[in-house]
């Protein structure tokens, strides 16, 4: 019998960042087993290229990653979520929609890295330092037996992630 697939989505306020970058990390390390999506509240329209150059050189997929708005998960069409896990401060205060079928929730801040002020070296190197970041979060999301977890259960699981040291 084929494993359940488990669909993710990473929400921020901006949609450029880190957001995006949680879900490449967990689409290309979750290998079929999770699909990740990323949205914002107020996305900007664009990836942000410093997110862009960090994750094609860390050789992940960036054709299909697009800014987008959080309420395309919240339409009757959209996929259904397993899981749904903010990434910035403010995006994690905002009134969210209704996700359809009660997903697990949990918070994970993370500096904001398009925020930083600095050389275009200084900033690189803040972009490297979130991606890291986020990649031991979601391993540490990888490595939990979520197939064996009911919600409440799971979610208490995901959140305690957030306290684990970086």
């Amino acid at each position: 019998m084929p494993e359940q697939q488990y669909n993710v989505l990473f929400l921020c306020t901006g949609n450029s960042a880190r957001s995006v970058m949680a879900e490449a990390i967990l689409n290309n390390l979750g290998r079929g087993r999770f699909k990740a999506y990323s949205a914002g509240s107020h996305p900007t329209g664009k990836i942000n290229p410093f997110t862009v150059e960090l994750l094609k050189k860390n050789r992940h997929p960036t054709d299909e990653l697009r800014s987008k708005n959080w309420d395309e998960f919240a339409a009757a069409n959209a996929p259904r979520m397993n899981i749904v896990i903010t990434v910035c401060d403010s995006a994690a205060g905002e009134v969210c929609p209704v996700w359809p079928g009660q997903p697990a929730t949990a918070h994970w801040g993370f500096e904001d890295p398009a925020a930083f002020q600095g050389s275009a070296e200084k900033k690189r190197a803040k972009f490297l330092e979130i991606y890291r970041q986020i990649a031991v979060r979601i391993r540490l999301l990888l490595a939990l037996p979520i197939d064996k977890l009911d919600r409440l259960t799971l979610q208490t699981q995901i959140r305690d992630i957030a306290k684990k040291p970086q």
